[in-house]
């Protein structure tokens, strides 16, 4: 499935919230999210107006993992 070419950073963040991420930490233009579903896991999204899809595709592949499943089905339930 194909990664939205127009999210900002605070928009993932809010949708990351649904899988139990919140905003933990902010320095200049950088967001730490943490979670504890299925452990702790920390990951930073840039404050960007419209993410690069390199970097949003690194995040999404990164949460998968940490949540055990697969990167597809990740994108379908954030953007589909």
């Amino acid at each position: 499935m194909r990664l939205p070419r127009d999210i900002s950073g605070e928009d993932l963040a809010n949708l990351l919230r649904q899988y139990g991420y919140a905003i933990t930490r902010q320095k200049g233009r950088h967001m730490r999210l943490t979670t504890d579903r299925g452990g702790e896991h920390h990951i930073t999204i840039p404050r960007h107006k419209s993410l690069r899809v390199g970097i949003l595709n690194g995040i999404i592949k990164d949460v998968a993992q940490h949540l055990n499943i697969e990167r597809d089905d990740l994108i379908r339930y954030l953007f589909g």
